[in-house]
């Protein structure tokens, strides 16, 4: 990890090294706009910042942002977190809402156009934007944030920050930095069932193998005499990702570029013709044809795999933990007991699922650096240093206001006022703190310390993420493949018919439409046809001409 630590440093254009200097700065000095991003002038600061302080500016600023409109919790220009975040910061926001159904497509437009606000929240993929030169490479700015610069040395994020650079060895997104993983999505079941059927649930689950999940389901089948036990709510892609990453390849949501990376060889190998893959569809295929998995997980919508788990026609559900608390007050079966079963493990040891740290972050436009200037875009930088990255801006952005959203005992230990409810908290109250507040909302509150992530969660999700992380083993994140536009182009141009195919034909082995002894074979031939082995030697030489700045 040390050597990890040392490379990006170089990667990132020494800012790590600077960048924790200025973590302490304490001296009311500002950068010249003249300046370099690196050098400082003697104009005078008016505001303060800094690890443990709360930015305040001293007159009024406003800034333009982006904001995605969720349907369930929409804008409403009097929030609480509006009038808070302006209190404490003396920073208020000119707010561009877009619906969330349309944020990526006018984010788009916004940016291409070069009218983009000045932050730009909420972005999962970046790397349409970094072509264009309207989006900040924000890695060369990082080390006026010294909020930012902590989390990253205290929790160890060298790593994970790899995978944002681009061929240039930069990055154009401050991504939402937790400090440990999550838990992600698993099966919800219906425990009362499983242990009426014999299985020993709890006994079970922190040692069993898909295997051993499978005579699981055996026993349910056999003793409620269900159609199907597992229907995923997902068209079969939590079941399809979950289940992959035990076997080694890749599928569902995480089907990725299709490629692993070989730890031993240090390549990059096309995961989704190997004989692992032919065990994983293999695997799902007995499910499908012993009628434990519902073949109308691949077709339905949501409520269709909804409506079957909460009559009680099927007692397995793919779900994360907000879905299982949502679960509870829709089930149409008496004293219904659901819980979230440690994923189950496969030939390639018992792993977490979730491996990346790293959540959706902001970009910040270079309108922001042509229309502020250097000074002004550094004063707000380091309020967005405060806002998404400081333990105090995190907290008001999920929490609220101390004493009147929350409490907060001795410990720090957080607890929200009952007649508000959030997250399967208070579920009965009147209020709701994303509804009614504007807090807890996704286009600010991601990222945080372990004991932030877990504030927000009910004792059972507590207990579920103990579990994974007793019963499981973290996977080792693969180095990106930073290739250039031109490059990143040319295997896209590969992998899109690729992947098509592969994720066509992955359905059909698991359905059953195509003979995985017979089909397979012809299958192979074409994956190569496609161009897989033409993508992983593209994929092979960008990593040997970038894998010094990544540490290998």
């Amino acid at each position: 990890m040390k050597r990890y630590a040392k490379v990006l440093g170089v990667a990132l254009a020494v800012t790590m090294a600077v960048g924790m200097t200025a973590c302490t700065d304490t001296d009311t000095r500002e950068s010249s706009s003249s300046a370099s991003p690196g050098t400082s002038s003697a104009a005078p600061q008016n505001y303060t910042f800094g690890e443990g302080q709360t930015f305040r500016s001293n007159e009024p600023v406003n800034y333009s942002i982006m904001f995605s409109d969720q349907p369930t919790y929409p804008y409403k220009k009097e929030w609480r977190l509006w009038s808070a975040i302006t209190e404490k910061t003396n920073v208020s926001f000119d707010v561009n809402v877009v619906a969330a159904s349309e944020y990526e497509n006018k984010k788009s437009l916004l940016v291409n156009s070069g009218d983009a606000p000045f932050i730009i929240p909420k972005t999962y993929d970046e790397s349409a934007y970094v072509a264009g030169g309207q989006i900040v490479p924000i890695s060369d700015w990082v080390q006026y944030m010294p909020n930012y610069q902590k989390a990253v040395k205290a929790w160890g994020m060298e790593r994970d920050l790899q995978q944002k650079l681009k061929s240039d060895g930069k990055y154009y997104v401050l991504p939402g930095m937790w400090e440990s993983p999550g838990a992600g999505y698993s099966y919800m079941i219906r425990k009362d069932i499983f242990e009426k059927a014999g299985v020993d649930v709890k006994g079970q689950e922190g040692k069993w193998t898909y295997e051993d999940f499978y005579q699981a389901l055996k026993k349910v089948k056999e003793f409620t005499g269900a159609k199907y036990v597992l229907s995923d709510e997902f068209t079969g892609k939590s079941t399809l990702s979950i289940t992959a990453a035990q076997y080694g390849v890749t599928g569902g949501w995480g089907v990725g570029n299709g490629t692993r990376f070989n730890e031993q060889t240090k390549q990059f190998e096309f995961a989704n013709s190997t004989n692992e893959f032919k065990d994983y569809v293999t695997f799902l295929n007995k499910l499908v044809k012993e009628g434990l998995l519902d073949p109308e997980s691949f077709t339905q919508d949501d409520k269709t795999a909804q409506a079957k788990f909460y009559k009680g026609d099927t007692y397995v559900m793919n779900a994360n933990y907000q879905i299982l608390a949502d679960s509870k007050t829709k089930m149409q079966v008496p004293n219904a007991d659901l819980y979230m079963i440690v994923q189950p493990g496969g030939p390639k040891g018992m792993l977490q699922i979730e491996t990346s740290r790293l959540e959706n972050g902001v970009m910040i436009s270079q309108n922001a650096l042509k229309k502020l200037g250097k000074d002004n875009f550094i004063k707000m930088l380091r309020f967005v240093d405060w806002l998404w990255y400081s333990d105090e801006g995190q907290t008001l952005s999920l929490w609220g206001v101390e004493g009147e959203t929350y409490t907060k005992d001795a410990s720090g230990n957080i607890t929200l006022k009952p007649d508000i409810s959030f997250n399967g908290m208070n579920p009965t109250a009147t209020k709701k703190l994303n509804v009614d507040f504007g807090f807890g909302g996704g286009n600010f509150a991601y990222g945080g310390s372990t004991k932030l992530r877990m504030s927000k969660m009910t004792e059972g999700e507590k207990d579920y993420l103990s579990r994974i992380q007793t019963h499981r083993k973290p996977r080792t994140i693969a180095p990106p493949i930073m290739g250039t536009p031109d490059e990143s182009e040319q295997m896209n141009l590969i992998s899109k018919p690729l992947l098509d195919y592969v994720d066509t034909m992955t359905l059909k082995f698991v359905t059953g439409q195509a003979n995985i002894a017979n089909d397979w074979n012809a299958y192979a031939a074409q994956v190569e046809a496609l161009g897989a082995s033409r993508y992983i030697k593209m994929a092979n030489d960008i990593f040997n001409k970038t894998k010094s700045k990544l540490g290998y």
